[in-house]
């Protein structure tokens, strides 16, 4: 349990966020605080004017860890579970700074949620999207506000009931997940170091006034998204989910 990293570097006044675990980057509960708390500071350094959010490997987010979801046994420990992405989409929406996320690969239900929370997204053709959460038994009420309000209701309903479906990059970018979508991976991180630092070069007083007007209208998420917590956690300990859980991983 102790496996997976966060890692930040700046270079050229943008603070590059690195997150890993083997488990094709699905996320612990320990590692999505660290990825919070990384954000925060990243946030707080002055140092930094712009934030790229990135992963290592083939995957860019695989969602939250199943083997901790399996594990859960009571509604405090589901609630505390389900809160993990809560709080990093809310941290992320309430930077003063920009996060651009570089997508390289493929997302899963959180990971979905985490691109949806950042401000701007950059992805390669490797970087198809979906929603699994319906199929196991729950669904992706925690991540709801943030996709759907950068893809809108018609693309998160195709997203969240056609759970078993990948979605492809360019479904993304149409949908308005992604902003651009690269051939190569070479291709996607030279774009994204050329945006980064050309926003990092701006005034952070007109950055943060600017990101504070996209985000208007999203005051109430941190009890918005702990209420959509609450609901996955009821779900997860059903019968239903439990059994589905079991005979999945068997």
């Amino acid at each position: 349990m102790t496996q997976g990293t966060v890692n930040l570097e700046i270079i050229n006044s943008v603070g590059y966020i690195t997150f890993f675990h083997p488990s094709s980057n699905a996320m612990p509960g320990y590692l999505l605080k660290k990825l919070a708390d990384t954000l925060q500071q990243a946030g707080n350094d002055d140092n930094i004017k712009t934030i790229v959010l990135q992963s290592e490997g083939r995957t860019f987010c695989a969602g939250a860890s199943f083997d901790e979801l399996m594990a859960l046994d009571n509604l405090d420990q589901a609630v505390e579970f389900f809160m993990g992405f809560a709080r990093v989409i809310n941290t992320m929406r309430k930077l003063p700074k920009f996060i651009i996320t570089k997508v390289q690969g493929k997302a899963v239900g959180g990971g979905v949620g985490l691109i949806a929370a950042s401000d701007y997204s950059l992805a390669s053709v490797q970087a198809a999207v979906k929603l699994s959460e319906l199929s196991i038994g729950i669904g992706p009420y925690v991540i709801a506000p943030a996709v759907r309000r950068k893809v809108g209701t018609a693309a998160f309903s195709e997203l969240s009931i056609d759970a078993t479906t990948w979605h492809n990059a360019y479904w993304a970018r149409e949908k308005g997940l992604f902003a651009k979508v690269y051939d190569t991976n070479d291709e996607l991180n030279d774009e994204t170091e050329i945006l980064t630092e050309k926003l990092a070069s701006y005034d952070p007083e007109a950055t943060r006034l600017l990101k504070q007007e996209l985000w208007s209208g999203t005051e109430n998420w941190d009890n918005l998204l702990t209420e959509k917590a609450k609901i996955s956690a009821h779900l997860v300990l059903r019968d239903f989910t439990k059994d589905f859980l079991r005979k999945f991983k068997k």
